[in-house]
């Protein structure tokens, strides 16, 4: 449980559950019971009360010390006793401890035991004692170590407790931050003293689960002599100290501590040498240049300015945001003391690496280091995300194989230091709120690192975030319509900052099903320090498979919030609107779907009922209601609707499948069932490389069954029998159920054979793939005008890029040696499908926009290639 103060716990909440692991604001629209039963403590097993004094003494440590605890308070079966494992003795420790279990309802660590022969003063053992010996062993293990070897029906419960005042990383130079911070040294009485009048508002505990002091004898027997207290004791040592690394880490201040070890390093020194050799510089010039880039690169870690960031991120969270949703942190916080944390979540927003260290922070372990694109490394603000643990990265390593060297190297210190590392797989953030295929640069520097020399087991941990409003939305819109990126600057921070007062809703964060570095190896049959040819290229596979599982993952883990539901269901109707009971119903239809076919136990489906997701709708100002005597008209606010579809893009592929079979269904109005399943697995393909779909194609007949079945019992779809299937009455609100649902997929297929269509009239050999994304993009321009819906994802150049790429990798097309495409009838054949999913008017518009000429073709690239000159010279 988290403990945060006054508005702070209102916005982040109160709970931290494992599975559904949920912060809500007080007044959460997708709040629900979250009480946790689970940590309700079975009566107390009989122990004598706690000494008056210690309890006075622990009542007056309350009065100045406020602690936060870390994680949930442990199950304990109190059929037997309960000891809590401190790493050093001090008062201060005890007390605290005492304090804390009595208020968390545990066991009480200050009442003396005399029960099942034992007879002890206190219930806590501290592995370092008054004797300051570093090497004995706790006199109190000790006995209850005997007591259970000479009575084998007698177990003890053993609590683990980590205590830090104040959580500065070790070996600060400062010698302020290195009196206020917690280190590895037992506490004197004047440090005792200052920890508590000082730090005892900035003080963590974390209760570790319990440990059968039975089961470590057991596990002591079997690898050591007869020392079995000295083997415990150490072993319980050794955990409790992994526990305080992962909150409180080494120093982080790379610029002091690393950069001489990575220019001295050997492979550091040969790019050095091979780039002097090369260039004619001297060695000193080029070792110059190596420190250049490095200071360039490296983060400067400042506990100051982390505490800064704590305080003006609590600030400006509870301004901008409704409350932060957090789900599954439990399973990173029992990975983090014995592996190599790397978080790889979506991008969507410049809140991202805020807020996912904001969380990370306030949950009690140490930030991650993150990979940060060059352009924010713009004067004042680059340097305060350097000392919050920001290490920056060019775009393009291309032609610098000394900047590659030195970059790389750097990574390898981090993996080194099983330092959590943070970076976002995408590359740069997703304008259209679908997740761009992965980036696989720093993927590959981390696998190459721990294949070069392994430190601790790597583990990826996909995290999904979605927001409900986002800053950037205009210029996302106006970026997807053709204008040139803007570059980061300090104008356009000003300009973001005059939004901190409106409404943005809620942020959903959610940590996914984590990627074992391990798993993958053992699968691809990868060795570490083997630089065959035969595993290099089995790494190069291994590396392409795990960026698309962990996006896969990514999208397991998504929250189909109220807003994204509300843009699912107006966005797919031709005017954006919908009577209001249409509205509530075609909700209540995808929340009734994603929770009967669930797309993965991860995905989060909200509570809210339809009626409360529109009256929230228009809270946030993004849907209007126009009063009607027939009833009440719900539309998409004015100008609403490009940034609603990008919300609408964040759980596309929730709902894809239902929709694509609709779609499929209601184009054709009876279809034969083995039609069907023909033309499934023909565009299933596409459809899981657009949307990073986790069901394999093998498994896809299976889907669609279960797909189909709803659909059928909802009544959107009619069992004709024989292998037929047919639509409801066309002026029942069945079909006009069925017409919503099916938009989704429909535009999606429309896309796809827009491209198709461009390929099959211009014929094999005459496009590039540059001119055919170009070409599609300036035809999908041309379709969003006609139908007046001004969807920019509709047009959006990464969409037809992937669909290309897929094109490529189900072998229907290959490049030759100039980069033309060539293909054969195939492309021909899948065109001819475009009559069973789109509508004729739709098929006769994109045969007449892709019969283009030469002179039109040129044309239009001509003016595409002025475009993105002119954008150019812009920035």
């Amino acid at each position: 449980m988290l403990k945060l103060p006054n508005k702070l716990s209102q916005l982040f909440g109160k709970g931290d559950k494992s599975k559904k692991d949920v912060l809500t604001t007080h007044e959460s629209h997708d709040q629900g019971n979250h009480d946790d039963q689970e940590t309700k403590v079975k009566p107390r097993h009989p122990v004598a009360s706690p000494n008056p004094y210690r309890r006075v003494s622990a009542k007056g440590l309350s009065l100045a010390v406020k602690p936060t605890v870390i994680g949930e308070a442990p199950i304990i079966d109190n059929e037997n006793p309960t000891f809590y494992v401190i790493r050093d003795y001090s008062r201060s420790n005890s007390l605290l401890v005492g304090m804390m279990t009595d208020e968390l309802d545990l066991p009480s660590a200050l009442a003396e035991i005399h029960s099942r022969g034992l007879d002890e003063s206190s219930a806590m053992v501290f592995l370092h004692g008054r004797n300051k010996e570093r090497e004995s062993v706790s006199p109190r293990l000790e006995r209850l170590v005997k007591s259970c070897l000479d009575n084998p029906d007698l177990d003890v419960n053993l609590v683990p407790v980590t205590i830090l005042w104040g959580r500065a990383p070790d070996k600060e130079e400062s010698m302020f931050r290195l009196l206020m911070a917690d280190e590895w040294s037992s506490p004197s009485i004047p440090k005792q003293l200052f920890n508590i009048g000082v730090m005892g508002r900035d003080t963590f505990v974390r209760f570790s689960e319990v440990k059968s002091l039975q089961k470590l004898i057991t596990d002591a027997k079997a690898g050591v002599g007869d020392d079995l207290s000295r083997t415990i004791n150490l072993r319980l040592k050794g955990f409790l100290d992994k526990q305080r690394t992962s909150i409180v880490g080494p120093d982080l201040s790379d610029r002091r501590n690393v950069a001489g070890e990575i220019l001295s390093s050997p492979v550091v020194q040969a790019a050095i040498e091979k780039e002097a050799a090369e260039s004619g510089k001297s060695i000193n010039a080029v070792k110059k240049e190596a420190s250049g880039y490095l200071s360039e690169i490296v983060s400067d870690y400042s506990h100051s300015v982390l505490r800064f960031f704590d305080h003006f991120l609590t600030w400006l969270w509870t301004r901008l945001y409704d409350g932060v949703e957090v789900r599954n942190f439990e399973r990173v916080r029992q990975l983090a003391p014995d592996h190599q944390i790397v978080y790889a979540p979506c991008h969507r927003s410049h809140m991202d690496y805020l807020l996912l260290s904001y969380v990370i922070y306030k949950r009690g372990l140490r930030i991650p280091h993150i990979a940060a694109g060059e352009n924010l490394n713009i004067p004042v603000l680059g340097e305060l995300l350097r000392n919050g643990g920001a290490f920056f990265m060019r775009r393009s390593f291309k032609g610098n194989a000394l900047y590659s060297t030195v970059f790389k190297e750097y990574v390898h210190s981090l993996m080194q230091r099983a330092a959590p590392m943070e970076y976002f797989i995408e590359g740069g953030r997703s304008r259209s709120g679908r997740l761009l295929p992965p980036k696989l640069g720093m993927l590959a520097m981390t696998v190459g690192s721990h294949l070069r020399e392994p430190a601790k087991p790597v583990v990826f941990i996909p995290t999904y975030i979605s927001y409900e409003r986002i800053m950037e939305g205009a210029t996302y819109v106006g970026e997807l319509k053709g204008k040139p990126k803007e570059s980061e600057n300090w104008l356009g921070l000003l300009k973001t900052a005059r939004k901190i007062e409106r409404i943005f809703g809620t942020v959903h964060l959610s940590f996914g099903e984590p990627l074992h570095l391990n798993d993958f190896m053992e699968k691809f049959s990868v060795s570490a320090k083997d630089n065959s040819e035969e595993n290099t290229k089995n790494t190069h596979a291994m590396v392409q498979n795990l960026g698309v599982k962990v996006l896969q993952n990514i999208n397991k883990s998504a929250v189909v919030n109220p807003v994204s539901l509300i843009a699912l269901a107006l966005l797919s109707t031709p005017k954006s609107a919908l009577d209001e009971d249409q509205c509530i119903e075609q909700i209540a239809l995808y929340q009734r779907i994603a929770r009967t076919l669930p797309y993965d136990e991860d995905t989060h489906i909200t509570d809210l009922p339809p009626s409360e997701i529109l009256a929230y709708g228009e809270k946030l100002k993004l849907i209007e209601r126009t009063p009607h005597v027939l009833g009440d008209m719900i539309r998409v606010a004015d100008k609403q609707a490009p940034l609603l579809s990008y919300f609408r893009n964040n759980i596309l592929h929730v709902f894809i499948m239902a929709s694509f079979l609709a779609a499929l269904v209601q184009r054709n109005g009876r279809i034969y069932r083995e039609k069907l399943d023909a033309i499934t697995t023909l565009m299933y393909p596409f459809l899981q490389a657009e949307l990073f779909l986790n069901t394999a194609l093998k498994h896809i007949e299976k889907l669609t069954d279960e797909t189909l079945s709803v659909l059928i019992a909802e009544g959107l779809i009619v069992d004709l029998g024989d292998g037929v299937l047919g639509v409801p009455e066309t002026n029942s609100p069945s079909y006009q159920q069925l017409l919503v649902l099916a938009s989704p997929a429909q535009q999606s297929l429309e896309r796809y054979f827009m491209a198709l269509a461009l390929l099959s009239e211009q014929g094999s050999g005459r496009l590039t793939t540059e001119q055919v994304v170009n070409l599609c993009h300036v035809l999908g321009q041309r379709i969003s005008v006609l139908y007046a819906d001004d969807l920019p994802d509709m047009f959006d150049k990464a969409l037809f890029t992937s669909f290309i790429d897929t094109l490529k990798r189900l072998d229907y097309v290959e490049t030759d040696e100039s980069g033309v495409l060539i293909f054969d009838e195939r492309i021909d054949k899948i065109a001819q499908n475009a009559k069973f999913v789109l509508n004729p008017d739709m098929m006769q518009l994109l045969r007449h926009t892709a019969s283009l000429d030469n002179a039109e073709i040129e044309t239009a690239i001509n003016e595409m290639n002025n475009k993105r000159i002119f954008g150019k010279s812009k920035r």
